[in-house]
């Protein structure tokens, strides 16, 4: 890392403001005449002035001198890349710090000690953090999407770059997964004695939001999508969130850190909350518990590890049946520690900027972490198979022999019932009923299923979802 000696900087207030014309535009705030002591400064580049680029901004303004304090550096936000030049700023530009849309404009710019992506996507977002790092910048990053895609190819081009060096380019990734909750550096440092045996939790905010507005205030899976959307919790596209595959991105980056593997996110089983309906949440109170939608990863013996991401019973005993609202909690069990929960916002604003505040000082303060990823297993391998009990709901309309039929088809794929529910109903359109299974593996209910739907009673797809309970342990195999 690079750290520039600042001189005193003199400016005439009658110094305009600098503008370029596109595709490199640019606007420039003028600094006042300052006359103070010298510090060396850290200079940061920001891909990204929305939701969190505007939380960093306004924390390192707000506390820049408790900042200065703890680093003995000024901290100086210089340049900051966004979509459009017009649209109004949720926070205050600092004085002398360009916005520009040119990439270059930061990408070219050696003076910069940090490059801070959190403009999303990940394609652009990856040329960013590749061009960044192979400029011996450090980087901090909020995206967990580019991460999961990209792992391999960063964590190369990391070694690449440093190797035979003394001063190593640095890569901190904290708010990539569960926004303020500092599972990332937890998994990198507090564990390297120990044996994770399983990580659990929930780990998308938006979903838990909605999962608490259906089971807690009865409201729809359409009501409680659109308040999850007018509160900010759900992007314009919530299919990320609602389909799982945000979980599964988090979950692919806590493998690698705990266990050192590389998981293709396809490989992990992953269902997200869209089939899920008020008769659901019923069930589950018949049964004492709620729904949540969490990912799990587990060690299964013989370097084995499996994984999923689904809404799961959770009774009122699990510590993860509590968590209400956009909040994340993450449950780690490991052979010296037992059990660690951490719990916190996962999402919005000031919790992501927070972490990643705390990446930009760790390195100002010169910190250095250990191995970003972890190092790779040989010898572990990835299953994506589990074995658990499993609620499963079917819809139907009245005929003879449907419990003799669904005893039959059980009994083909060694699927054992441990109950049966009903919740009666007068709505011929609405009957239905569950089924919990002993201890089977996912491949079996599948194919349970695929088969009871294609029985002329079965009205339209079968929804099914592992139970969780401490009586019931569920096993990755």
């Amino acid at each position: 890392m690079k750290f520039v000696l600042s001189t005193l900087v003199l400016l005439a207030a009658a110094t305009p403001s600098l503008a370029f014309v596109r595709p490199s535009q640019s606007v420039q705030r003028t600094a006042p005449t300052l006359n103070m002591a010298a510090l060396p400064e850290v200079n940061i580049g920001i891909f990204g002035g929305g939701t969190v680029g505007g939380g960093i901004v306004e924390i390192i303004e707000s506390k820049r001198e408790h900042f200065e304090k703890m680093t003995g550096k000024s901290i100086n936000v210089k340049k900051i890349v966004v979509r459009d030049l017009d649209k109004a700023r949720d926070f205050t530009v600092p004085e002398g710090c360009v916005i520009t849309t040119d990439f270059d404009d930061i990408l070219g710019d050696d003076s910069l000690d940090i490059i801070v992506e959190v403009m999303g996507g990940t394609t652009l977002a990856n040329d960013v953090v590749r061009k960044a790092l192979s400029n011996g910048q450090d980087v901090v990053t909020a995206n967990k999407a580019l991460i999961a895609a990209n792992l391999p190819d960063i964590e190369a081009l990391i070694n690449k770059v440093n190797e035979g060096k003394d001063e190593k380019v640095e890569f901190r990734y904290e708010a990539a997964v569960c926004g303020g909750i500092p599972i990332i550096r937890s998994l990198q440092s507090d564990f390297v004695g120990d044996d994770i045996t399983m990580i659990s939790g929930i780990i998308n905010g938006c979903t838990n939001f909605m999962l608490t507005a259906m089971d807690v205030h009865g409201k729809s899976y359409d009501e409680a999508l659109s308040e999850a959307s007018d509160l900010g919790y759900a992007e314009a596209d919530p299919t990320l969130d609602v389909g799982g595959f945000d979980a599964r991105s988090k979950l692919k980056i806590l493998i690698r850190l705990a266990y050192g593997i590389d998981v293709e996110e396809e490989d992990i089983s992953c269902r997200g909350i869209t089939d899920l309906t008020k008769l659901d949440f019923q069930y589950a109170k018949m049964m004492g518990g709620s729904i949540k939608l969490i990912g799990v990863a587990k060690a299964v013996g013989d370097g084995k590890v499996a994984a999923f991401v689904s809404p799961a019973y959770v009774t009122q005993n699990d510590s993860l049946y509590a968590v209400t609202g956009a909040t994340n909690a993450i449950e780690l069990i490991s052979k010296n520690l037992e059990t660690t929960t951490l719990i916190g916002q996962g999402a919005g604003r000031y919790p992501t900027a927070n972490s990643c505040i705390n990446d930009i000082i760790s390195l100002a303060k010169g910190d250095k972490t250990p191995l970003p990823f972890n190092p790779p297993s040989k010898d572990a391998k990835f299953v994506n198979n589990y074995e658990s009990n499993f609620f499963i709901r079917l819809k139907y309309k009245d005929a003879l022999g449907i419990t003799r039929q669904c005893g039959e088809v059980c009994e083909k794929y060694g699927v054992s019932i441990h109950s049966m529910l009903q919740n009666p109903t007068t709505k011929s359109d609405d009957a239905a009923f569950a089924i919990v299974t002993e201890k089977v593996p996912l491949s079996s209910v599948k194919k349970f299923c695929a088969e009871i739907e294609e029985l002329d009673w079965c009205q339209g797809p079968a929804f099914y979802m592992p139970v969780l309970r401490e009586d019931w342990e569920t096993a990755l195999v």
